[in-house]
């Protein structure tokens, strides 16, 4: 497509002589912009993929992908359901819990909100954003009716460690002459865990599945039961086969993506907002590009009419600039990629060299559901922010191109 002849000559424009620095620095300027643009936009994109898988798969990890509950009465035949549900294909688990709402308070003062959360001790090994994440105690001795679990969240804000007292107040007491009496247990921490999303490490606790019976005067029954299957994704058609294979009971299936469609859809919106937020950058970075291809142009206009003059046609002038505004966006969006690219392969190292540098907490938990700053490289959608930088920068070029290829050798010469 492009000759050797409009190749060195386009080289040559592009190398910049005495008197020429002002176009030349406009042209960097502009690859600049498009390099910042392609990195910024791959940076932010990776990062808020990243905040969006890491969300859901620690929101999974904890709570499972669909919950089977009883409609209208305590579910206390639920160990022939479990079994009837763990044979349904795509199936991971099925694991009856016993949850609900307390307040968690200690000797020493303070209270705070918390979701209580039973289960038998061989069920939590399926619970893997808990079991594979103890950082104190072990859940094997998560046993008898006055051991508890707590997060590490929870663990710094009561100052508790392993044998440390923990007291739970259930709003549902018993009615006395006197009014309403909640219920009061205290419970030793055996096991601490560190999910890695601040609002479940500071709010959840776990108990054996007996001792939540108990406390929730949920004698012999559970609240739900709580199901992991193969495929997230599909978990609507695994819904459907348990409603078929429990057709007759008294239930109702609650999955991931209904209870928390709201939230990933707002998720997935400012996903789509930033990005096209961002493209702006890249768009301004090729009205750049026209700005100093239009300079050119007027500054070439005399080699222009020589070219004509010496038999170069409109298409191989036009081919020229073509080949001079393209170097500039193919350049700036190599180099913004590779920048961006190696950005976000170490952003958690550049993250703590600044916390290093700046003495300050980048990403406080305490604000964010996550702990650390995550980034997910989707190849996908990094072919398409470059394939968008370069047809940008292409279309740049396409005006400045033809208004030199329309450029009148003899007017020029004219006016020389």
């Amino acid at each position: 497509m492009f000759g050797p002849f409009e190749r060195a000559v386009a080289g040559r424009y592009l190398r910049a002589r005495r008197g020429e620095r002002f176009v030349s620095v406009i042209a960097a300027f502009s690859l600049i912009g498009i390099a910042l643009g392609v990195a910024t936009l791959i940076i932010v994109m990776s990062v808020m993929g990243g905040f969006k898988v890491d969300l859901l798969n620690r929101i999974l990890g904890l709570n499972g992908h669909l919950g089977v509950y009883a409609a209208g009465k305590p579910m206390t035949d639920f160990d022939p359901l479990v079994q009837r549900i763990r044979a349904i294909p795509g199936v991971v688990s099925a694991i009856p819990v016993v949850d609900g709402q307390a307040l968690l308070t200690t000797d020493r003062g303070g209270a705070t909100g918390g979701l209580v959360r039973g289960m038998r001790e061989q069920d939590f090994s399926a619970v893997s954003a808990v079991s594979e994440h103890i950082v104190a105690g072990a859940l094997d001795r998560l046993t008898g009716d006055d051991a508890i679990a707590i997060g590490v969240g929870l663990a710094q804000h009561f100052g508790l460690q392993i044998g440390g007292s923990l007291t739970l107040v259930s709003p549902q007491g018993a009615a006395t002459a006197f009014g309403t009496v909640p219920r009061v247990r205290a419970y030793h921490v055996v096991a601490i865990f560190q999910v890695g999303m601040n609002e479940y490490d500071s709010s959840y606790v776990f108990l054996p599945l007996g001792a939540a019976q108990i406390f929730f005067q949920e004698q012999n029954a559970a609240t739900q039961i709580e199901v992991r299957v193969a495929d997230p994704l599909r978990v609507r058609e695994v819904a459907d086969a348990i409603r078929t294979a429990l057709r007759g009971q008294p239930i109702r299936v609650v999955d991931w993506q209904h209870s928390n469609d709201s939230f990933f859809g707002a998720v997935q919106v400012e996903q789509n907002v930033m990005f096209l937020i961002l493209t702006l950058i890249i768009l301004v970075a090729a009205f750049n590009v026209i700005s100093s291809m239009i300079m050119m142009v007027k500054d070439k206009t005399r080699d222009i009419a020589v070219l004509r003059t010496i038999g170069a046609g409109r298409g191989a002038v036009m081919r020229i600039f073509l080949m001079c505004g393209a170097s500039v966006g193919v350049t700036g969006t190599l180099l913004g990629t590779l920048l961006g690219v190696v950005f976000c392969l170490n952003i958690e190292t550049i993250q703590h060299w600044v916390e290093t540098i700046t003495q300050t907490q980048v990403f406080n938990p305490e604000v964010y559901y996550l702990e650390h700053l995550p980034a997910r490289l989707d190849w996908h959608e990094v072919m398409q922010i470059i394939v968008m930088a370069l047809v940008l920068s292409l279309l740049a070029t396409l005006y400045p191109s033809w208004r030199a290829a329309r450029t009148d050798p003899v007017e020029a010469l004219r006016h020389e």
